[in-house]
């Protein structure tokens, strides 16, 4: 079960492409188009009935009415069903954090203040480029990339701990000596000059072989550079909408995601790079640069933008405790990216497989 502000953002979103005034007017309801338990609907009221979370609760029904009346979403067609996820993994390889289904058609991923793109295992993401299936680095990924590096900034951590009894490697620590490691070491900086020396050689080493290894990866692979861009920008198989909060503005996050198929109508892509960088934590960048068609049609030269992100490889539930996770991040606002169509944009409507006129002589014939 996700948390109470991932429960109202959602659900939230939902009730708002319902035709109903208010939140508390559709809860009072319990419309039985969104198809939830009643142990949730009771979640949701006593949230509500709080106050804890109303301003997320106002502004997530507001982005499903805009859902709802946008020419390039509902249109302002009544949903007949609605499901939830519930935080639900699907069981297919999706690509795109599906939240919301309406109509069995429409799917809405929620993303109120993340910028994270996919929190994956470093070997999925630097060796399977994002595949939701294949084979990769399942270990540690410290160990398998910076073997000597890692050893060194363990030692480092015990003799700074004073912790005695373990291991000369931390492969061959049990649980609960890692755990205690990880306790003895307490806040967020290492205890000595020693540890962060051996932490800065770490980060060095595991961000160089990261970058190494993604490379490396794309050019042995039958994956395009365009693939792996569709896969960081969460391009799916087929069109969906992202509702949410901007978490740089604050401002409504409200856009039609295209397709492959819709991006390469649109976009050519020019290139796709990753280089190591220097931060407080091992991590990739990565920058892609592509060209609109529509700009080199109409004169425009072609001209190059950008899109940047970048990877962090950290432990995520303390040091040692567990192998590190890799967070993808992007860095570009989301109203720059190509293939992000805003709802509110009347002017940029979806494609059509077939031109209107073509479509009305077949169907007359």
């Amino acid at each position: 079960m996700p948390d109470e502000r991932t429960t109202i953002t959602e659900l939230g979103t939902a009730l708002g492409t319902l035709p109903y005034d208010d939140p508390r007017t559709a809860l009072a309801e319990r419309p039985s188009e969104l198809r939830i338990a009643a142990d949730v609907w009771d979640l949701l009221d006593r949230i509500v009935s709080s106050g804890r979370y109303a301003v997320e609760l106002t502004t997530a029904f507001a982005n499903g009415r805009a859902l709802l009346d946008a020419p390039d979403g509902l249109r302002g067609r009544t949903p007949l069903v609605i499901e939830w996820t519930g935080g639900r993994r699907p069981p297919g390889d999706e690509v795109a954090p599906i939240d919301l289904r309406i109509d069995h058609v429409y799917l809405i991923s929620c993303k109120y203040e993340s910028d994270i793109l996919a929190n994956a295992s470093p070997g999925r993401v630097f060796d399977g480029l994002l595949a939701t299936t294949g084979t990769w680095e399942r270990g540690d990924w410290y160990a398998a990339v910076a073997p000597d590096e890692f050893v060194a900034l363990y030692r480092a951590c015990v003799a700074a701990t004073g912790l005695g009894g373990l291991p000369s490697s931390p492969s061959e620590c049990s649980r609960e000596q890692l755990a205690c490691l990880r306790t003895a070491l307490g806040g967020r900086s290492y205890p000595d000059q020693a540890s962060q020396l051996a932490y800065g050689e770490l980060c060095r080493a595991v961000s160089r072989a990261s970058a190494d290894r993604w490379s490396a990866g794309l050019a042995a692979s039958t994956v395009s550079a365009e693939t792996m861009v569709w896969r960081l920008l969460r391009i799916g198989s087929a069109p969906y909408f992202v509702l949410g909060i901007d978490r740089r503005t604050g401002a409504p996050a409200r856009y039609r995601i295209a397709s492959p198929w819709d991006w390469r109508e649109d976009f050519e892509l020019a290139g796709f790079t990753v280089t190591s960088a220097a931060a407080g934590q091992p991590r990739v960048d990565w920058t892609c640069s592509y060209r609109n068609r529509g700009d080199k049609a109409g004169g425009g030269g072609g001209a190059t933008d950008t899109v940047h992100g970048h990877v962090e490889i950290r432990w995520s539930h303390g040091r040692f405790a567990q192998p590190p996770e890799a967070k993808v991040y992007l860095d570009t606002p989301m109203a720059l990216l190509p293939g992000y169509h805003r709802l509110d944009d009347v002017g940029q409507p979806q494609l059509a497989l077939f031109p209107t006129g073509a479509a009305g002589r077949t169907a007359s014939a």
